[in-house]
């Protein structure tokens, strides 16, 4: 499954169970469509986590466009009042950055600017992020 979005926040890394880490962040995912000739936006946001390596982390920031590729799980339970909840998560198994946050797209033919970006996916791919095809520049 593949979903593509903006992330709402930077992207946290936890310890979990056997000393293993997990990295986790959420993302807006946008549809549009139209109804009585009026576009309708609709936002939807999507818990995910990651694994694989936490490395990752530093170049998840808030407004990063992502493209992950994964698949969903639903975890439900009964609260303490005895109401059924219910989450949605989406388990990444890999993450493609298109844009990092604040990045804008006359930035990227800047020689400087540009050489910056190139020089953070490199420092990405050795901490185990999207291979050098996969980079959107």
């Amino acid at each position: 499954m593949e979903i593509t979005g903006r992330l709402t926040a930077n992207a946290e890394v936890r310890k979990a169970k056997g000393n293993k880490k997990v990295t986790g962040f959420t993302i807006a995912s946008n549809r549009s469509y139209l109804k009585d000739g009026e576009r309708v936006e609709i936002t939807k946001y999507v818990d995910c986590s990651y694994w694989i390596n936490s490395g990752v982390a530093d170049f998840l920031k808030k407004g990063a466009l992502v493209m992950l590729y994964g698949d969903m799980d639903v975890n439900a339970w009964i609260d303490k009042d005895g109401n059924a909840k219910g989450r949605l998560t989406f388990h990444t198994q890999t993450i493609k950055i298109l844009a990092f946050a604040g990045k804008k797209e006359d930035e990227k033919t800047n020689g400087d600017k540009s050489n910056a970006g190139k020089n953070n996916a490199k420092k990405a791919m050795a901490n185990g992020a999207p291979e050098e095809d996969d980079l959107p520049f």
